[in-house]
């Protein structure tokens, strides 16, 4: 058996001979202690994994978890008191609430992130708690709301509560690993890595924020019902509890977000510690006591164990087999990617009209006016170049261009359609995509799941399928291959230089299939040879009918690919023809050197 097939052995026996114990326990042991602090494990551990699908895969901390442990409870409590109906088919209703409250959530906070995020989810469990209490003829208010008495034989102890526990737990963890596996898994680790870049390849971040929010929800809500079935009695304080949000987070920091068993294990080591300090420190302050160590156990956490313990444990076992990768794919790197030279010219599709036009553009940042009423017009099958001096508004330009800043005026017509703003994964479906000057690619994929990340259409039924299929494999390869990188295809971008990293965003791109790439200095700061290389790409891809709008400092670069260039300076278009014929205009002059001085002299410097 190689060492592949040995470590997925591993993966696979180790979490059923787990799982196998402590479906056994009950029967050998009748510690009901025992049993008390495996059931409040499981509770935890389907609230972290709960919360690792957001604040692990997506990168979206929340500390207001506990909100739907509390909304599955007393959902829960409500009907069976109500109706009469076992808890164990309500907790399920409880569930349905908790995914609609974070589907409601998620559309209140599909524009705040970081720390806004933070607040806005503990606002929401604040908030919930003081319902708990007010609502009094609903809830029971502070005086709290019972539960249905269990009327099973005491012979079973609490093994129903076990049992159910561990079944949600088993299905949770079944679900973490389809997420993972899936499209969906891939999008919410983009948004963790770069949400903006994401957005700019397709991908509909409030979409996949929102499933992933509402599935979390959704079990721990049904966990919660069956926590308060458990304890039987609820009150807001205790349903709707900071120090249970703080035990979520902590579990998933420490066993490691963003995997499957990570928050499995934080909860198996957190929960004990738990259970020890709750009998050990005791008093009027020892839940703000307990508040306290957690936070403080939370604060080393992330300072000294910022991985968790299974990531950083599987990074020294890897450790190994990423070398010898690299060491493979370099030595494809002379001859594919580095040393190849420049081929003889590939023709140009012939222009056939305007695919992109852009008329007024106008942008202002308070008192600044980076961009002021510009218009310029790509035409179908060309090469437009786009240059001028540093701080001329070529960024901020492209920047409107695909959505990443709205306008303050003006309008971009993509292929005789008006592109809406706001909906930048949209101009990416409509056939725009780009790439940056300092390549943005996401560090927690590898270099193949990098380039199959582009969506060229929504769908929900993509969301679920396989993570990479295996028709995307190959055509990324055989992308890969043409750019000299397919020896690189399982390896992480942080190993590969700058210029192959500009290669391969460039790759990524063309996954989208777009009918026009803007390229922002895509030979700065490359070799010779390599700046060669991409130029023959660049006519290759436009040879194939795509249109392309360069920007860039290199003259001769510019020259050698492009039918027509404007020229940009204090944010609008000052000039527009050939190459040429701008190497002499006194404006283009000016506008680069500021003084009268041929344009050649800056396009020497630049090369």
């Amino acid at each position: 058996m190689t060492s592949v097939g040995r470590s997925r052995a591993i993966r696979v026996v180790l979490p059923l001979a787990g799982f196998v114990l402590l479906a056994l326990f009950p029967v050998f042991s009748n510690n009901l202690y025992l049993q008390n602090m495996l059931i409040l494990t499981f509770l935890l551990a389907i609230g972290a994994s709960g919360w690792d699908l957001m604040g692990g895969f997506a990168g979206y901390i929340s500390v207001g978890n506990s909100m739907f442990i509390g909304l599955g409870a007393y959902t829960t409590g409500i009907i069976a008191q109500r109706w009469g109906i076992s808890p164990f088919i309500a907790c399920f209703a409880g569930g349905l609430v908790a995914a609609i409250v974070a589907a409601l959530l998620s559309l209140v906070t599909r524009r705040t992130r970081g720390m806004y995020f933070v607040i806005v989810t503990f606002a929401a469990l604040m908030l919930l708690k003081w319902v708990a209490q007010t609502w009094t003829p609903i809830t029971g208010g502070s005086g709290g709301l019972p539960m249905p008495i269990a009327t099973w034989d005491l012979a079973y102890q609490n093994w129903p509560f076990y049992y159910a526990f561990l079944a949600l737990l088993a299905v949770v963890i079944l679900v973490s690993m389809k997420v993972r596996s899936s499209k969906l898994g891939l999008g919410l680790l983009s948004i963790h890595d770069d949400e903006d870049k994401s957005t700019g390849l397709g991908i509909r971040t409030a979409v996949y924020k929102m499933i992933a929010f509402v599935l979390a929800s959704f079990f721990t809500g049904i966990a919660g019902g069956l926590y308060g079935f458990y304890i039987s009695y609820l009150n807001p304080s205790a349903m709707f509890d900071i120090v249970m949000s703080i035990l979520i987070v902590l579990a998933a920091l420490l066993g490691g977000r963003g995997s499957v068993w990570g928050p499995v294990l934080g909860a198996f080591i957190i929960e004990p510690l738990a259970e020890v300090t709750a009998t050990t420190v005791g008093g009027a302050n020892s839940g703000a006591i307990r508040l306290l160590l957690f936070s403080g156990v939370l604060i080393l956490v992330v300072l000294f164990l910022p991985r968790g313990v299974l990531p950083t444990i599987r990074g020294w076992i890897s450790r190994t087999g990423d070398a010898e990768r690299l060491r493979i794919a370099r030595a494809f790197r002379p001859r594919d990617t580095e040393a190849r030279g420049a081929t003889a010219p590939i023709s140009r599709a012939e222009s056939t009209g305007a695919i992109l036009v852009v008329s007024g553009l106008a942008r202002s940042f308070g008192g600044v006016k980076a961009v002021q009423g510009v218009s310029l017009a790509v035409g179908e099958g060309a090469v437009t170049g786009l240059i001028g001096p540093n701080g001329s508004g070529k960024t901020t330009l492209f920047n409107l261009i695909d959505g990443t800043v709205s306008p303050d005026a003006g309008a971009v017509v993509l292929a005789g359609r008006a592109l809406r703003n706001g909906d930048r994964p949209g101009r990416a479906h409509a056939g725009l995509a780009r790439t940056y000057q300092l390549p943005r690619l996401f560090p927690s994929m590898t270099v193949l799941e990098n380039v199959v990340l582009p969506e060229r259409r929504f769908s929900l039924r993509r969301i679920f399928a396989a993570r990479v299929t295996v028709a995307e494999r190959s055509e990324a390869h055989s992308r890969l291959e043409k750019f000299g990188l397919a020896g690189y295809a399982d390896i992480g971008p942080a190993e590969l230089s700058y210029g192959q990293r500009k290669l391969v965003e460039l790759a990524q791109v063309l996954t989208l299939e777009p009918r026009v790439i803007m390229l922002d200095e895509p030979a700065a700061g490359i070799s010779p040879a390599l700046s060669a290389r991409l130029s023959e790409i660049i006519r290759e891809v436009n040879s194939k009918g795509v249109s392309v709008l360069l920007v860039e400092h290199d003259l001769p670069f510019i020259e050698a690919l492009c039918d027509d260039v404007y020229v940009m300076d204090g944010g609008v278009v000052i000039a527009h023809g050939t190459v040429q014929e701008l190497k002499d205009d006194p404006l283009v002059v000016e506008a680069y050197l500021g003084r009268s001085e041929p344009l050649e002299v800056r396009g020497a410097a630049s090369a």
